[in-house]
């Protein structure tokens, strides 16, 4: 029987750890990747950006009805979280992709459009929304809350019962302690260590973490 064809939009590096976790999986015919014209007809992984973002209501009503915004953020997710809302407004179906080295514990619910990658944890009864990215050796521990949009770091912690709301980025290797909550459009530097809660639109950094 014939897999799924999906459509990546967003030809960069990420896009790369995106494909090996889809190529690991099996579940998904790649039709191609969408980017900027002057990238059309390179390889990522042996994959092809064959498609500009103007093309994608064309792909759509070619009969790919799924795909995942493969373009990565760093400091702001506000251009994938445009893209996301994009390809919902058309009508694509936007699935989690959860590597096959991550572990999940089976309460866990996961929005549509939402990457784990291999060697994240993520505990019991936590909760991740759409579109976010929870990136390589995470660790998101019991009762956590992720809102839409939001990036968890290689290696950063979230302590039980932690709050990060939407379009936060926690930076690579940070900490959240237990029952803090991160505000909107939050940056936790990398190496960060948070004690306290954090304000909406503010970046932390150090330890313990202060205000930049």
């Amino acid at each position: 029987m014939a897999k799924p064809k999906i459509v990546l939009v967003g030809g960069g590096r990420h896009c790369k750890v995106v494909i090996s976790v889809l190529n690991t999986l099996g579940t998904y015919d790649i039709a191609g990747i969408c980017d900027v014209p002057d990238k059309l007809w390179t390889t990522i992984l042996g994959a092809e950006i064959r498609f500009t973002d103007d093309q994608l209501e064309q792909l759509f009503n070619s009969g790919i009805k799924n795909a995942f915004v493969t373009k990565g953020s760093v400091k702001s997710s506000t251009e994938r979280k445009e893209l996301f809302e994009k390809l919902e407004r058309i009508g694509f179906s936007l699935p989690s992709i959860v590597s096959g080295y991550a572990i999940v514990d089976e309460s866990v619910r996961i929005g549509s459009g939402t990457l784990v990658m291999p060697g994240a944890i993520v505990n019991a009864d936590s909760i991740i929304g759409e579109n976010c990215i929870l990136n390589t050796g995470c660790i998101v521990e019991h009762d956590c809350v992720i809102d839409d949009h939001s990036h968890i770091g290689i290696s950063a912690t979230l302590s039980g019962t932690v709050r990060v709301g939407e379009c936060s980025l926690i930076g690579a290797g940070a900490t959240v302690i237990q029952n803090l909550t991160i505000g909107k459009n939050v940056t936790v530097g990398a190496g960060s260590v948070v004690i306290l809660d954090v304000s909406e639109a503010t970046t932390v950094v150090g330890n313990p973490a202060r205000i930049l």
